[in-house]
């Protein structure tokens, strides 16, 4: 066959593979429909996992935890963009909002191995409260600039969404106004316009505090970090109707989504693998979008161990769960095999 023949016969293949099969081209996509989440346009009950320090977990640690959970039928996992603790700093951005190149690339590949087995990528930003590090980001220019950081970095894969702010309500180092989280948003959004935002919320919210998540920064959904006492599973059904509720009355409609949840090593209530569950089918019977398996550090243990998803410098994620972390997500239905 002539050159310009074989070129033609390639140039017809990629047009048809670009039409016929986008995801493959360009990745698995999140969007939201109303109240719920999409993948590639199918609505999805987000189960996700805490992965907070994902960006100082080696390759071999990363994929064997992401095939772990994936076979468990996680689809998404919540990562830090400003994760120091335990004298490793992993954050992608420095002081200033600055990439620190390391870390950027290890951003990066996160998001591509989560994209190969179909998983969303939570990318989380804190203001930090100087518990496990120095607090970044208090100014908004450098709070702008890490968004900007993290937008070149790996805005050309669409299985990710960025939490601007990591429970910004709370009145130490962390809080962050809903004007500058409205400014954020929109550096977001001129940026890259089908980019989901958002800002977690600690406590369960007021009305008057979803209308403003809604109307004045205009969030793809609403975050919510639920009390962690020994009460709190049995609650989740009735908040979670009156915060879908109110979202219905203000508008716009938008999911409701569950990002870090109750855990073991916290305070005194160590919940059970029967708290997970009863948790995790209030939050989803009764109409949340998504709720994380959230795990950390084991507080009052020497050394804070098992750090779980805090620290993954030395051990995987999965190896550092205990007897009823492990009894929990054996009662989960096993997610179809990851894509590749």
């Amino acid at each position: 066959m002539p050159p310009t023949a074989r070129r033609r016969v390639l140039c017809c293949y990629l047009l048809c593979a670009a039409v016929l099969w986008p995801s493959l081209a360009l990745g698995m996509e999140l969007a939201t429909d109303g109240t719920r989440f999409t993948l590639d346009g199918k609505p999805t009950f987000l189960l996700g996992c805490s992965y907070y320090a994902g960006l100082g977990a080696s390759d071999d640690t990363l994929r064997g935890d992401l095939d772990e959970l994936r076979g468990h039928g996680f689809n998404w996992v919540r990562v830090w963009a400003t994760w120091s603790g335990f004298d490793h700093d992993v954050s992608a951005v420095d002081g200033d909002g600055n990439p620190r190149a390391e870390y950027v690339d290890r951003l990066k590949r996160l998001v591509d191995e989560c994209d190969r087995r179909g998983m969303v990528v939570d990318v989380t930003l804190s203001r930090g409260d100087g518990a496990r590090g120095s607090p970044r980001l208090e100014a908004i220019g450098v709070h702008r600039r890490a968004v900007e950081t993290i937008l070149d970095a790996i805005g050309d894969r669409k299985n990710w969404y960025i939490d601007l702010g990591n429970e910004r309500n709370v009145k130490d180092k962390r809080f962050a106004s809903f004007e500058d989280l409205g400014l954020l948003r929109d550096v977001v959004k001129q940026q890259d316009p089908k980019r989901l935002v958002t800002a977690s919320h600690t406590g369960d919210p007021e009305r008057r505090e979803v209308e403003r998540y809604l109307r004045d920064v205009r969030v793809d959904f609403v975050s919510v970090h639920r009390p962690r006492d020994a009460k709190s599973p049995g609650q989740t059904a009735e908040k979670t109707k009156q915060v879908t509720g109110w979202i219905r009355e203000i508008g716009p409609v938008v999911p409701l989504h569950y990002d870090e949840p109750f855990r073991r090593g916290y305070a005194d209530w160590q919940p059970t693998a029967a708290d997970f569950a009863e948790d995790l089918a209030a939050a989803r019977d009764a109409g949340a979008a998504g709720w994380c398996f959230h795990n950390g550090s084991q507080r009052g243990a020497a050394g804070e161990r098992p750090r779980r998803s805090f620290d993954l410098s030395e051990h995987g994620l999965m190896e550092q769960l205990d007897e009823q972390e492990r009894s929990f997500l054996a009662t989960l239905r096993p997610s179809e095999e990851p894509r590749r």
